[in-house]
């Protein structure tokens, strides 16, 4: 099936649902060789990924993973990645704000593959134990509203894609995919995209994919977030209704500033970037990009009425200490032994 696709796909032609699904299936299972893998990879990103394609491979990852199971609105923020900026991370820190504002978020996400460092290496460096069991991560879900899914232990066929991947060295399918995967079913989403021509098209994929109220963002300076050098392009979901808009941080009270200003480092460097902003110590603008992607979140998640009214609450949620403090229970509770 992945030979008659790689035809197709190099001829200009787009893989229907099923099609699409079966050929991540194949390589998911380890039938696909490693050569048609990459060549497949570097075709449909040559070609561009359709939603049939988009969906399909994301049902097939769905079908093949471990579950958590939530009885309650779980969100998740994360972001495509292969943006080629090399901010420091952003949506994780995020998470910690959200979280500490009481919405349950379970982010799903993995080691670097094209950047510096991803979300798994950063939570590593913070002191968080990230290979622990999906129990696990449940019961800390439910006891302090935050749990990681390392996708290693979640999407464990994905084992057979990740060599090259890693050899590649450029985004893929699976850039996209990742976001779209959640374990936990997540239905409250912040999405961040690398492609403003992948908002729309994703923000349906989304919705398709049962989340209710949700974004999908693509800074207009090429970040996969909502950024503050210039306006985000924004895709929101509400009960399957979309809406599309630009946002412009200055009309939220934010300040612009310099992508220079975003940039972090490795693993090390990112998880002291994330406690100086958790802590207070830094006040500049990688604490306002968290904020207003804080802001969105508890947005999504009706703790405020409009996202200018949430920028107040992310902020509050910061300088009183409540984010860090949901860190050190997640350190905590994360090296704790379940008997």
């Amino acid at each position: 099936m992945i030979v008659e696709a790689i035809h197709k796909i190099i001829k200009g032609e787009d893989l229907d649902f099923d099609t699409s699904k079966a050929v991540m299936g194949e390589m998911m299972d380890g039938t696909a060789t490693q050569a048609q893998m990459g060549a497949f990879l570097a075709a449909l990103r040559m070609k561009g990924e359709s939603i049939d394609e988009i969906t399909g491979s994301a049902l097939a990852m769905r079908e093949k993973a471990i579950h958590l199971n939530p009885v309650y609105n779980v969100m998740d923020i994360v972001g495509t990645g292969g943006d080629e900026v090399g901010t420091f991370n952003i949506s994780t820190t995020t998470a910690f704000v959200v979280a500490a504002g009481g919405v349950p978020v379970a982010k799903h996400g993995n080691r670097s593959v094209s950047s510096k460092s991803g979300a798994a290496d950063v939570l590593e460096k913070l002191g968080i134990n990230i290979a622990i069991t999906a129990e696990h991560s449940q019961k800390i879900l439910d006891e302090i509203n935050l749990c990681f899914m390392f996708a290693q232990t979640y999407h464990s066929s994905m084992k057979h894609c990740a060599p090259v991947r890693r050899e590649m060295g450029v985004r893929t399918i699976f850039n996209i995919l990742g976001p779209l995967a959640n374990p936990a079913g997540a239905n409250l989403q912040l999405m961040g995209v690398y492609d403003e021509n992948l908002v729309e098209p994703l923000a349906k994929v989304l919705s398709n994919l049962g989340v209710q109220r949700g974004m999908v963002v693509h800074g207009c300076d090429g970040l996969d977030e909502a950024t503050l050098t210039t306006k985000t392009k924004v895709c929101e979901i509400e009960e399957g209704v979309l809406s599309s808009y630009y946002l412009d941080p200055e009309e939220l009270g934010l300040t612009y500033c310099t992508l220079a200003e975003l940039v972090g480092g490795d693993a090390e460097e990112n998880a002291k970037i994330t406690r100086s902003i958790l802590n207070g110590s830094e006040q500049g603008a990688m604490r306002d990009i968290v904020v207003l992607n804080s802001a969105l979140c508890l947005y999504l998640a009706g703790k405020a009425e409009t996202i200018k009214s949430a920028i107040p609450l992310a902020k509050e949620l910061i300088n009183s200490g409540a984010a860090l403090k949901k860190l050190e229970e997640f350190v905590r509770l994360s090296n704790e032994v379940i008997i």
